[in-house]
This record gives C-alpha cells, structure tokens and sequence, in this order.
C-alpha cells in the first residue's frame, strides 16, 4: 500500500494539470507602417564600414584609404580590365569569390570571401554601394 500511494498522489497531480484554460496570443492590429533599415547604397556604407573594408581598400565615398587591396575608386576600370561581366557583376564576384580575378599587383588569397558571412541582401547593398547602382 506505502507504493502505491505516491504514484496515487501523482496520478492526482497530474489530473489536476489539464484543466487550465489554454491561451493563444491575438494579433495586432499596426496602424501605420514599420521603420525599415535603410537598403542599397546607404545601407551598403554601413556594411563596409562594419565589415574593416576600409581598412584594406582606398574608397573616398567611404573616407578609407587602405592599401592592401586594390582602390576601389577604380573599380570600373579594373572590372573592364577583368572582362568578367557588368560592374556590378564583377564586383559581386569579387566579394564573393575574391581569388576568382585578382587585380595584377595584389596578391591572391589575402581577401576572405564574404559569401556565407554577409547575406545575400547585404551583398547586394554593398555592391549599390560601390557602383552607386
């Protein structure tokens, strides 16, 4: 009997454990609209500027003036140099696959490539950036 009045108690317990009320959450209602990041070039500054890219490239819209990498105020002409597609698609080929063209002078294998760290949106935001597409 001593047994079997713990798993009685327990039985008791859990039976008095079903009979709450179940709650579920009820939409709001906004009124208005919701602040959204900025996108494109604006918001392609701020990843360059999280992301050091300053640190290695000389970019004057972004005030950096690194020279480890090639100076990005002459993207265009190493992107028509490169015959690798549009601006744009030079440029995202670049950021993500680094090794894929380097410009002569610089060294393969010192930028990390960004696909998988930056989303997709952010790429793009950075390729507007400095394309000013």
């Amino acid at each position: 009997m001593r047994r079997l009045l713990p798993l009685v108690a327990l039985g008791l317990a859990l039976a008095a454990c079903g009979s709450g009320t179940v709650v579920r959450p009820v939409p709001v209602k906004v009124i208005g609209t919701v602040a959204q990041g900025p996108t494109g070039a604006a918001a392609g500054k701020a990843v360059f500027a999280s992301n050091a890219c300053g640190g290695c490239h000389t970019y004057k819209p972004a005030a950096s003036t690194g020279k480890v990498g090639p100076d990005l105020d002459k993207l265009a002409a190493d992107a028509t140099k490169a015959n690798r597609g549009s601006l744009a698609a030079y440029t995202r080929e670049s950021i993500e696959n680094p090794g894929a063209y380097v410009v002569p002078g610089f060294p393969n294998g010192v930028m990390p490539s960004f696909k998988g760290t930056l989303t997709d949106s952010q790429i793009n935001d950075v390729v507007a950036f400095l394309t000013k597409s």
